[in-house]
């Protein structure tokens, strides 16, 4: 079964076209990273598959669902009450970790459950107690976002997310503002994650964390997917512009 579908996805800014006839499925359990040079278009595509960024052309679809359908003239909308159970199908994990500063990590992570999917107070709690724990962060739930390192900041953002039970999770480079170090943290965590299947769109620089953690890879270079197929593109890509990126990259 498909989570996400997005057929011809244009996207411009003025005249600059930035996204080019995108297709993409991602099927429930899935793994799939997104490669590419800065300024490829990567965070765009994530920006319109989470509505954050409105497309000029193409369709977008979750579940049975239309978020975006493709009138051959534009993309067509769906109504406000159809985007908001659109929403409930995805969480997304930015790369700034985007907490609410004068909020505790445990607010942080309550706050949505109970405002958007009136969930009661003692169940929303007990959900985020439970991902504080698998996220290792049990005993600072009463901190701030700036009383923790960047590990833990992206690890109560992780928890947020799916504190909504989201059917796919987006990353938006979720390492790019952290040190080696930390960024060990934040792919143990989605590694574990992988391991439960939990369905999951990646975008990231980490070349050998996308080859072993995915199940499909697709490299994005000017607005167009050049390559896709199996982890093994990573190190066996058949494309010229994969080559290049790969040989500079490694």
């Amino acid at each position: 079964m498909n989570i996400l579908e997005i057929e011809h996805l244009r996207k411009q800014f003025g005249d600059r076209e930035v996204l080019s006839d995108i297709s993409l499925s991602v099927r429930e359990g899935q793994v799939v990273s997104i490669i590419g040079p800065s300024g490829s278009g990567k965070s765009t595509l994530l920006r319109c598959a989470t509505l954050l960024e409105t497309m000029d052309g193409g369709s977008l679809k979750y579940l049975d669902r239309y978020a975006v359908r493709d009138t051959g003239s534009g993309a067509e909308y769906a109504s406000q009450a159809e985007l908001k159970a659109v929403r409930s199908c995805f969480g997304l994990v930015f790369q700034n970790f985007n907490l609410f500063p004068h909020y505790t990590v445990l607010k942080n992570i309550v706050e949505a459950p109970i405002l958007i999917q009136k969930r009661s107070k003692e169940e929303a709690l007990q959900t985020a107690r439970e991902l504080l724990a698998k996220m290792g962060l049990s005993d600072r739930e009463d901190a701030y976002p700036y009383q923790l390192s960047g590990g833990q900041q992206q690890r109560v953002s992780i928890a947020r997310a799916l504190a909504m039970s989201p059917k796919i999770l987006f990353f938006d480079e979720p390492t790019s503002a952290l040190d080696p170090e930390l960024t060990g943290e934040i792919l143990k965590v989605i590694r574990a994650l992988a391991a439960e299947h939990m369905t999951m769109v990646i975008v990231t620089h980490e070349m050998a964390f996308a080859r072993d953690v995915s199940d499909h890879v697709i490299f994005m270079d000017g607005g167009h997917i050049v390559e896709e197929g199996e982890p093994d593109i990573i190190t066996n890509p058949r494309h010229e512009r994969t080559i290049q990126f790969l040989n500079r990259f490694n």
